[in-house]
């Protein structure tokens, strides 16, 4: 059973790892750096929990003691209880849903061990016995909330497994954790430890690697047979420029979302679930 302490000076160092959750670029290297990321809501925290994250501390506001028992009860982690004020001075803003959790992180797997797991389909947690063996492949998301988001597409729509290029968002970033509502804990993710370099290690496990990109020469989806989706890698690109050059040359095909009226492309959160789901294995 976990200890709840009370908590009223917010210069309190047992509440480090809650401070200044609104400074991006302070967060973005120090909880990467001390092996830590912070889960926000009820919902949130027992997805990480369920998910097997070792949880280091609590912070709640009073009302929330109670909501969350059954999780304190269980977890020998320290639980300190704050007032709402108190909560927003160390965070830096109002904390909504009243309870955050200090999170361990897990090391991260290497992308080839993630493909051999993905291939032997026992990623995602309980996918559906139609899903596929596909995986995703994001370059240069920097975007929290459009990788959360895409996070969350991969979850619903059956992807194994996510890489990552080196210059991506942290998909444990609070904000990207709140987008996907706890999907990040559901799909696993590796980050490339070069680019696009890496990619031959997709290639190398047996992935055809198919990259969306609004460009005419690309193939429309709809037109490509299904037994192309059966083992592939969706590559999608960063927010504002698409995928890069390099990237582009070492995809084995180019793809695309066809559009009318005018438009050129989606935001990449709609374009990752628009490809997840015209993907997707067709029963026969």
């Amino acid at each position: 059973m976990a200890d709840l302490i009370s908590v009223e000076d917010p210069d309190d160092p047992r509440l480090r790892d809650y401070t200044g959750l609104t400074d991006v670029e302070l967060r973005r290297k120090r909880e990467p750096a001390e092996g830590l990321f912070i889960a926000e809501g009820e919902k949130v925290i027992r997805r990480a929990k369920d998910a097997g994250y070792e949880m280091r501390s609590m912070l709640l506001s009073a009302k929330w003691v109670d909501v969350m028992r059954d999780v304190i009860d269980e977890l020998p982690a320290p639980v300190y209880a704050v007032t709402p004020e108190l909560a927003e001075r160390v965070t830096g803003y109002h904390v909504h849903r009243g309870a955050l959790a200090s999170m361990q992180r897990k090391p991260l797997p290497a992308a080839a061990d993630l493909l051999l797991a993905a291939r032997r389909g026992v990623a995602p947690a309980d996918p559906p016995d139609d899903a596929g063996q596909r995986v995703a492949i994001f370059e240069g998301f920097v975007d929290h909330a459009n990788l959360g988001a895409a996070f969350r597409s991969a979850a619903a729509l059956g992807i194994r497994a996510i890489l990552l290029s080196p210059d991506c968002a942290d998909p444990l970033y609070r904000r990207a954790i709140k987008v996907s509502m706890g999907a990040v804990f559901s799909v696993p993710y590796a980050r490339f430890d070069t680019w696009p370099a890496g990619l031959d290690v997709v290639r190398d496990a047996g992935y055809d690697i198919l990259a969306m990109t609004p460009d005419e020469k690309a193939t429309p989806l709809d037109r490509l047979h299904p037994e192309r989706f059966e083992r592939c890698a969706i590559m999608l690109g960063s927010e504002g420029h698409g995928l890069s050059t390099y990237a582009l040359r070492a995809a084995d095909e180019w793809v695309r979302i066809p559009m009318s009226a005018g438009i050129d492309s989606l935001n990449v959160a709609a374009a990752s679930a628009v490809a997840f789901y015209a993907t997707r294995p067709r029963p026969a």
